[in-house]
């Protein structure tokens, strides 16, 4: 029997790499408003410091549109077909063995993310879903999508499920309602001086607000992803194998998802400008003006792969080299983002930033990161198999020495 190892740089699926490396910098772009000012602000457009008007509009919109939950869906997905791609098999106990041990330190890693450098960690959702979710993966792939869809559904009631029967509540509980909505995404002026004082401080200060505020949403970070995620990997791992993701489907299937992915993409476009014209009501976002988004998202998502497979097969290198070489240093990648966007904006480490910038300047910074990633991550893999944080989790999780450089 030969022995359970990484996978090798040339048996690596391109069309992963790929996907994996544009899901993680849309994340970016999408996570940039909570590493830079109050997180009502990643959800409420009208709140200061990054508030919209009708010429700064499209620094929303385009975060919104194109890569609000369809990044964090993409990379779902993925980490559903690698949970298959590392455990193989149920009956495969070494591997099962590996990735078990995979899950547990990404969770230990994703606690120390979240309690040391940034609340808005998405590792610690992501190991405990993957525990839960390995228990499928032997599943026939028809099983796994249609319990991965159902767990979408599931999610999608539970997530918008005010926005679906709000027209059947009664007007003084409306009320209520609305009145409960704006104390929670509301940032007094007080309160916004005090996390700003906490934010710029020193390392401490910031430190107790970051893990303050981690733990005053985790548990509804958990409710509201846990579900919806678990599904989205079930049908990620599905689509894995039935060769979609790899590249192996018809080429006409692939150019049907881009449509609907495209037509996604229109109504989410749509949803968004209603939401303009409804100058983003509390009320209104939170009910309908939600509702396409979580809904279609994973169109799109399945579309954005769609045309990432088929760039890999036209051969489209300038295009998808960088963004491959972002994917296979992934992990490493997503906690240097919020070891720079901390640096940036918290203040005992770095330039204090925090509250001080609007979305035009967020955007620049953000395509600042984007340019540094796909630089440093070609450069690093011309001499090394792996990024360093992925050395290390593959070290822990095969529990032997792993080689990093690459063989002579």
């Amino acid at each position: 029997m030969s022995e359970v190892a990484p996978v090798q740089e040339a048996s690596r699926i391109k069309s992963l790499d790929v996907m994996r490396g544009f899901a993680l910098l849309g994340i970016l772009a999408v996570n940039a408003a909570y590493f830079a000012a109050p997180w009502q602000t990643g959800i409420d457009p009208t709140v200061a410091p990054l508030a919209v008007d009708g010429s700064t509009l499209w620094t929303w919109l385009v975060m919104h549109v194109f890569f609000e939950f369809k990044c964090i869906t993409l990379f779902s997905l993925l980490f559903g077909a690698s949970i298959y791609l590392v455990g193989g098999e149920r009956s495969d106990k070494a591997r099962g063995a590996v990735l078990r041990r995979r899950l547990f330190w990404l969770l230990i890693f994703g606690l120390i993310h979240a309690l040391l450098i940034w609340y808005g960690d998405i590792l610690v959702t992501y190991a405990l879903t993957g525990f839960l979710v390995l228990f499928a993966r032997s599943w026939k792939p028809a099983t796994l999508m249609i319990v991965g869809v159902l767990l979408y559904l599931l999610s999608l009631l539970l997530q918008h499920a005010l926005g679906l029967f709000y027209d059947v509540i009664p007007p003084d509980q409306q009320a209520l309602l609305r009145e409960q909505l704006a104390a929670i995404f509301a940032v007094p002026p007080e309160e916004f001086a005090r996390m700003r004082e906490a934010y710029q401080g020193g390392f401490v200060s910031g430190l107790q607000e970051n893990v303050s505020t981690w733990l005053s949403i985790i548990g509804n970070t958990l409710f509201g992803l846990v579900i919806r995620t678990a599904g989205v990997m079930m049908i990620g791992m599905a689509l894995f194998k039935w060769g979609f993701l790899s590249g192996n489907a018809p080429t006409w299937l692939y150019g049907v998802m881009l449509v609907l992915g495209a037509a996604a993409l229109a109504l989410v476009g749509y949803q968004a400008w209603l939401n303009w014209e409804a100058r983003f009501d509390l009320m209104h976002l939170m009910t309908r003006g939600s509702l396409a988004n979580g809904a279609v998202s994973i169109f799109v998502s399945i579309g954005y792969a769609s045309l990432f497979v088929l760039l890999v097969k036209a051969g489209a290198r300038v295009l998808t080299e960088p963004l491959a070489a972002v994917g296979r240093m992934a992990f490493s990648n997503y906690i240097a983002q919020s070891l720079i966007m901390t640096s940036i904006f918290y203040g005992g480490r770095g330039l204090g930033l925090w509250g001080e910038v609007d979305r035009a300047q967020l955007w620049g910074i953000v395509a600042g990161v984007w340019a540094l990633q796909l630089i440093w991550s070609p450069l690093w893999l011309a001499r090394f198999q792996m990024g360093p944080l992925e050395w290390l989790w593959r070290r822990l999780s095969y529990a032997r020495p792993v080689a990093i450089a690459k063989p002579a």
